[in-house]
């Protein structure tokens, strides 16, 4: 009686350690994620299952709260009911498809699974285990991911001990001969640390700093920089041609972010801009919910959201370089990378601009993120962030 008294509290307790390892920004640690389906199948009832799933998905979100606060300069009470909100689709989709049957849990497990991964739920399917298989697998490109996907189905049957004692020593293999995804020839992203400004000082002298920066990088090895999200603000063609204009006489390309808006909505973009014009090169799919996104905005016949592109322009070209594009919160959901692997791509370029997460690992989480994705289907990287 006393062990069935403090199994479930033990579970719980042991998910909160699997999102708080696992999710701490180390990408070598990706594969502590694992544990959570294991102990997602040991509960034995529904509620403890919905229990085990909140503490592992608010362990490994827990710096939404502070970020929250920090975006809307309030206090912590805005991004806990966010948090708490966010984690009601994970939560309800582990909840509803646990099962006592033991035969079919790992199917069950693996709905759950697709489910997060992909809109509707998977718009806040944040902390998906499936991204552990970068770390795993790098280089197995879409093999790697079915390896993990039936890793993962492993995990809930009574062979979960081999199959764990096999990630383990994949897991192993792979941390010690661990290096960093290569950065594509003639690209360089540039980190900016002038936080909430970027974006909001539309000033000639911010954009001035931010071309000096661009051509004391661009050489006759760097072709192609990348500046992270919003850094132009928003796109005018006064914007643009004090770019174009600037670049005149050199052969550098730049990748910006920027916003581009309409009398509906506003659209969280990458733009390229070089000597020889500038043109709109990327939509983002999936902005962040809540802050950016506010679908029922357009519902009401209002405007002030970002536009979710959803499946649009996956792939983006840059020169002779199909790229795969992801913008912020695009790095932390599963079904934007896969898409855009769908055409692969010859690299992928990661951006953001973190300045409200100071104090939390969201952005070494989205770092992370982008990192295990590029070691798994063996593409070069290029990040940029704001902070």
């Amino acid at each position: 009686m006393r062990r069935d008294h403090f199994r479930p509290a033990l579970l719980v307790i042991a998910s909160i350690g699997a999102g708080a390892i696992g999710w701490n920004g180390h990408v070598v640690l990706l594969p502590v994620a694992l544990v959570f389906p294991v102990l997602w199948s040991r509960a034995r009832t529904r509620s403890v299952a919905a229990l085990v799933s909140a503490g592992y998905f608010l362990m490994a979100s827990r710096g939404l709260p502070q970020g929250v606060a920090a975006f809307y300069a309030t206090d912590l009470w805005p991004g806990l009911a966010l948090w708490l909100c966010a984690s009601v689709s994970f939560v309800t989709v582990h909840a509803v498809l646990w099962t006592k049957r033991s035969g079919v849990r790992q199917f069950r497990y693996l709905l759950a699974a697709a489910l997060t991964a992909l809109p509707p739920f998977g718009i806040t399917g944040w902390a998906h285990p499936i991204t552990a298989a970068g770390v795993l697998f790098p280089g197995w490109g879409w093999w790697g991911l079915v390896a993990a996907t039936a890793g993962l189905m492993g995990l809930i049957t009574r062979m979960w001990p081999a199959v764990a004692l096999a990630f383990l020593g994949f897991w192993f293999w792979s941390a010690a001969n661990w290096t960093d995804p290569k950065l594509p020839e003639g690209w360089q992203g540039v980190d900016l640390e002038v936080g909430a400004s970027l974006g909001r000082d539309a000033s000639i002298q911010r954009h001035r700093d931010l071309i000096a920066t661009v051509k004391n990088i661009g050489s006759e090895r760097i072709s192609s920089v990348v500046l992270p999200e919003s850094s132009l603000g928003f796109l005018t063609p006064t914007v643009e041609r004090l770019w174009v204009e600037a670049l005149q006489g050199t052969e550098i390309s730049v990748v910006a972010g920027a916003a581009t808006i309409d009398a509906e909505a506003y659209d969280n973009v990458l733009v390229l801009l070089s000597a020889d014009g500038g043109r709109l090169l990327y939509r983002e799919r999936m902005p962040v919910p809540g802050s950016m996104w506010q679908p029922w905005r357009l519902w009401l016949g209002t405007s002030g959201s970002a536009r979710a592109n959803f499946f649009a322009n996956p792939v983006a070209t840059v020169g002779d370089r199909q790229v795969a594009p992801l913008i912020c919160y695009e790095q932390l959901v599963v079904w934007p990378v896969l898409q855009s692997m769908l055409h692969d791509p010859d690299l992928i370029l990661a951006v953001g601009n973190g300045w409200w997460t100071k104090g939390t690992s969201i952005v070494a989480i989205q770092r992370a993120i982008a990192v295990a994705w590029a070691k798994l289907f063996a593409r070069p990287l290029v990040l940029s962030f704001n902070t």
